[in-house]
């Protein structure tokens, strides 16, 4: 995700390897980059009751980022893929939508792991993570009854200035 200008702390979109370092170090940088997300919430929505509720601007720009940073910050699992491409780990995946400005959540593990069939708890637990935090998010079944969660900006006037 990113790349160019953005730089340092990445979101895990279930799409690269496994998180690098050790699990404590991991969990202080998400903590941090949600809290910064926190702050650029209650600057960029000010005018609102409760400025934390909906998605900053910044947000509805880079949305697969900002979902995959709820997502691990809610302490949810990534998926992850090794070096040939292959799945090696069971989590969520985020990637973006069929239209612009929105985000596709799938529940994906390596062959055999179970995946499938954990899609059906999991995929409610994700959207619910990103319900509570003002994104729409709708399940549907795609090809062969896979489930997959859309998200998408909430509806209504526009967030922030």
């Amino acid at each position: 995700m990113g790349g160019g200008a953005e730089s340092g702390f990445e979101p895990a979109t279930g799409d690269g390897p496994p998180a690098p370092g050790d699990a404590v170090v991991r969990a202080a940088s998400v903590r941090s980059a949600w809290a910064g997300l926190v702050q650029i919430r209650r600057l960029a929505n000010s005018g609102r009751a409760d400025p934390e509720s909906v998605p900053a601007p910044w947000e509805l720009h880079r949305p697969v980022r900002a979902v995959a940073l709820a997502l691990e910050a809610a302490g949810l699992p990534a998926s992850a893929v090794g070096p040939s491409g292959e799945r090696t780990g069971k989590g969520y995946r985020v990637t973006a939508g069929a239209s612009p400005g929105t985000v596709r959540v799938e529940w994906l593990g390596p062959a055999g792991s179970g995946a499938a069939y954990e899609e059906a708890g999991e995929l409610p637990r994700c959207a619910d993570a990103l319900r509570e935090l003002g994104w729409t998010a709708l399940l549907y079944r795609g090809p062969r009854g896979r489930r997959f969660l859309e998200v998408e900006p909430p509806a209504g006037p526009p967030v922030g200035r």
